[in-house]
């Protein structure tokens, strides 16, 4: 049997996974599968970060394990349909700013799933000690409001598992993985201490299932997190990027110190208003720049010249004929499935 296949941004669902069976129904069997055609969704920004979204097809290149292929198709409609999970950090970790997190990703919400339109639609997972689905794939975004006015973080972080659970465990919406495309969104700061699943087996099933992982990270000004490579890692192989909200709330004040902490700046004192209103600023940001990119990308389809069955993945590399640009998608993809 043969499927096209999308690449390209986040988020979340195995092609063939289904909402779980009663448990007196019998799984249904893996099917293997080919790639016939490859989707492309990339990202084009100029050296201050602005999206560029004048380009045509003549303008683009692109090359499937070093030779470049015929594109196909080629679009740069906007508000194009999109699935969108959202992973939610519950754990002690978020406690900090826990309120900000929780204001931003109801923005989120609500500014990825409109509700009066059918082609956007999302669901919600929350992580801690585990991974649990909160509210499945639907086109109405206040379930997914209310329950997270509700959340409260503890315990421990199963980043890897909710990645894995998105990548199996939620309804399907007609037309994946063409229309709509798969978005993830993980709002943490990338570390995991509780998965049973592993980051380089959250990576490979993100990428078997055609995710683009983007991130919120939660870490604070002046904290070092060694855990963010994580984050970063899943973002960038799969054609997204990590935005700090959090890292630039000093930027624009003169005389912070040279190795800050929330406590330890005497220009923005945590809860004052301008601390609050800087932060808010951060958040704003980054909110803008998930959402502008999801609505503000190009689409690429070829199909490949040859596939080579010894080849587990295949790298592919995006090009534009435009100088001082910088172009994002999705690193590679499998073309046959295990």
């Amino acid at each position: 049997m043969h499927f096209r296949a999308v690449l390209g941004i986040l988020l979340a669902v195995t092609l063939f996974a289904q909402s779980p069976a009663p448990a007196n129904q019998p799984q249904p069997p893996t099917i293997k599968t080919q790639v016939t055609e490859v989707i492309v969704p990339v990202t084009v920004t100029d050296e201050k970060g602005k999206f560029v979204t004048d380009l045509d097809k003549a303008d683009f290149r692109i090359y499937d394990e070093g030779k470049e292929q015929q594109i196909r198709f080629f679009t740069r409609e906007r508000s194009q349909p999109v699935v969108v999970g959202f992973l939610i950090d519950l754990s002690n970790a978020s406690r900090l700013h826990w309120k900000n997190y929780q204001d931003a990703a109801i923005e989120l919400v609500q500014n990825l799933i409109p509700g009066d339109n059918p082609k956007f639609s999302g669901y919600l997972i929350g992580y801690s000690n585990e991974a649990e689905l909160l509210v499945n794939t639907n086109t109405d975004p206040e379930p997914m409001v209310q329950k997270l006015q509700k959340l409260k973080p503890s315990g421990g972080a199963a980043l890897y598992d909710s990645i894995y659970m998105a990548c199996t465990s939620r309804k399907l919406v007609a037309g994946e993985p063409i229309e709509p495309r798969r978005i993830l969104v993980v709002i943490g700061d990338g570390h995991d201490n509780a998965s049973k699943k592993t980051l380089d087996e959250a990576l490979e099933i993100a990428q078997r299932n055609l995710v683009t992982i983007y991130g919120v990270s939660t870490v604070a000004f002046g904290f070092n997190n060694e855990n963010d490579k994580n984050l970063i890692k899943l973002a960038e192989e799969t054609g997204g990027r990590v935005e700090y909200p959090l890292q630039g709330v000093y930027s624009d004040v003169s005389g912070y110190l040279s190795t800050p902490s929330d406590e330890g700046n005497y220009a923005l004192k945590v809860g004052t208003g301008g601390y609050a209103s800087a932060l808010a600023n951060g958040m704003y940001k980054a909110i803008g720049n998930v959402a502008g990119e999801v609505t503000t990308q190009y689409i690429l389809r070829y199909i490949p010249d040859s596939t080579d069955a010894k080849r587990q993945f295949r790298n592919i590399v995006v090009r534009v004929n435009l100088a001082n640009v910088k172009v994002r998608a999705r690193k590679g993809y499998y073309p046959f499935a295990p």
